[in-house]
This record gives C-alpha cells, sequence and structure tokens, in this order.
C-alpha cells in the first residue's frame, strides 16, 4: 500500500514542542527581569505594600464604622465576618492584578528606550506582560500566604468552623489570573495614547481612580442600585476585583461562578485583540522625546 508523507501527529508535536521552546526562550527572561526589577528596588516595592495598607486600614476603620453606628448584624446583605473578609480579598486581588504598564510605556517614550525594545524580533505586548507577570510572581509570594492565613484565621473564629475550601481557593488563584490579564492589556490599551499625547500621567491617575470604584475595590458592587449592579457585572471592571472576591468568599458557586469566569475569559480576548489592533495603529505615530 502506497503512504503518502504525513507527519502525523508525531511531529506536529515535535512542532509544537519546538515551537513553545523558542517561545519560552525568547520571554521567560524578561519574566526573571521583572523578578530582579522588583528586588532591587525593595525599599519602592515596601513602600508601595505600605501605601495600600495604610488604605487597607482606612477601609477596614470605615466599615467597622458604618456597622457600628448602623446596630445591626447585616448590612445590605453583608455582616461584619463578610465585609473584612471582602475587604482584605479584596486588597490581595488587587495587588495580585496591579499593572503599570501605562506608566511605563509612558517613561520609556520620554528617555527613548522604548526604539530598543521595539527593534527586538519579539512580540513588544508580550515583551511588557512577561516582564510584568515576573513582578506578579514575587508579588504572589510574599503576600498570599500571610493575607489568605490572616483572614482564615479570623474567619474560623468568627463563624466558629473552618471555612477555607481549597477547590474554590484554586478557582480563584485562576479569576485572578485572569483579571491580572484583563488589567494589564487594559492598561496597555490606554498605555498607546503615550504615543499620541506623549504625557499622560493625568488620565493614568483618573484611571486608577474610577477602575477602583467600578471594580468593587472600594464598595461591593451588591450594595449599588439593582441597575447599576447589574450594568456594573458586565463591564470588564467587574471581573478585575469583585468576581474573583465572589469566588473566594463562596458567593459565586458552581454554574454561576462559570458565568461570571466566561465573562473574565471574554474581555481578557477582547482586550488583547484590541491592544494589537491599538498598536498597528499608533506606531505610525511614534516620536520619542529622548534617546
Amino acid at each position: 500500500m502506497n503512504r503518502t508523507n504525513n507527519p502525523g501527529a508525531g511531529g506536529m508535536l515535535k512542532a509544537w514542542s519546538a515551537s513553545a521552546r523558542r517561545f519560552f526562550k525568547s520571554y521567560i527572561p524578561l519574566t526573571r527581569a521583572g523578578m530582579q526589577d522588583a528586588i532591587n528596588f525593595r525599599v519602592d516595592f515596601m513602600f508601595i505594600i505600605l501605601g495600600c495598607a495604610v488604605q487597607l486600614c482606612i477601609l477596614f476603620f470605615i466599615w467597622s464604622g458604618v456597622f457600628n453606628s448602623s446596630g445591626s448584624t447585616d448590612f445590605m446583605g453583608f455582616t461584619r465576618p463578610d465585609m473584612i473578609t471582602y475587604i482584605f480579598v479584596a486588597f490581595l486581588a488587587g495587588f495580585l492584578t496591579y499593572s503599570d504598564v501605562m506608566w511605563q510605556v509612558g517613561e520609556e517614550i520620554h528617555n527613548g528606550s522604548i526604539a530598543m525594545r521595539i527593534l527586538k524580533p519579539v512580540s513588544f505586548n508580550l515583551t511588557y506582560l512577561f516582564q510584568e507577570f515576573g513582578f506578579r510572581l514575587l508579588v504572589a509570594a510574599l503576600m498570599i500566604l500571610p493575607i489568605v492565613g490572616g483572614v482564615e484565621v479570623y474567619r474560623f473564629f468568627a463563624f466558629g468552623c473552618v471555612q477555607f475550601n481549597p477547590a474554590q481557593f484554586l478557582v480563584f488563584i485562576i479569576s485572578v489570573f485572569m483579571a491580572f490579564l484583563i488589567l494589564f492589556f487594559f492598561n496597555l490599551c490606554c498605555a498607546f495614547l503615550a504615543f499620541i499625547f506623549k504625557e499622560i500621567w493625568g488620565v493614568n491617575m483618573l484611571k486608577y481612580i474610577i477602575v477602583d470604584f467600578l471594580s468593587g475595590a472600594l464598595i461591593p458592587l451588591a450594595m449599588l442600585p439593582g441597575w447599576a449592579e447589574k450594568t456594573l457585572l458586565i463591564l470588564p471592571f467587574s471581573s478585575l476585583t469583585y468576581t474573583p472576591v465572589m469566588i473566594y468568599m463562596g458567593r459565586y458557586t458552581g454554574v454561576q461562578a462559570l458565568l461570571f469566569m466566561g465573562l473574565q475569559v471574554f474581555w481578557m480576548l477582547f482586550f488583547i485583540a484590541l491592544a494589537e489592533v491599538i498598536w498597528r495603529i499608533v506606531i505610525k505615530h511614534l516620536c520619542v522625546q529622548g534617546g
């Protein structure tokens, strides 16, 4: 019997394996560079943590005051232990998904170093992603255990039994990872404004304020009017903080959790594609100010 020259599954697997090796060989060093940046600028890193801790304390005392003044154990569907859990887990999710790529792109345009990044034979967008990912990995290693441990000890004494669910926590981590990608590519889309306007510091600060509110980082979306909650749940911002926190707290389970994680996947793919489209447009307008 005559056989056609077909590489078959084995050949396809080898080709895919070689392609994957080339991919990781190109981008893994950027992940290590991101981790090294966090180590080199550890003083700045510690001040960032300190600033976020102050914000967390302010939120804690604000909500404690709300429950004390209300004289009730339940406020708009949240008990005091629920609310304390929410603000700490929201803080963790926000810290794990934070991205400063918008500032970094603007800074590189100012000093001209972005030209070297563009000349590299790799994806412009992915160089920032893997560098940012390395930084977030180090943050995760330092922050997850103390915060989750503290939250679970508090919940044990508040509810009188162990509340931690390993499977639920794993889904939370997956949701946080998708939230990181959504926020990164959303910020990257905004960062491309620097190719045209050159200065985007004010836009960046305004963006963070708006995103913090719309994502549920400051106030649970369930406490907003019904029409506002339904609208924000569809928008990408709820996928950044609110969805992961609701999963951690067990308020999204089963089909509901799959639905909102599916929405995360949609927004993640949307912003990845949008960033690529915007990049192809704005690269024609690039004019560095340094170098």
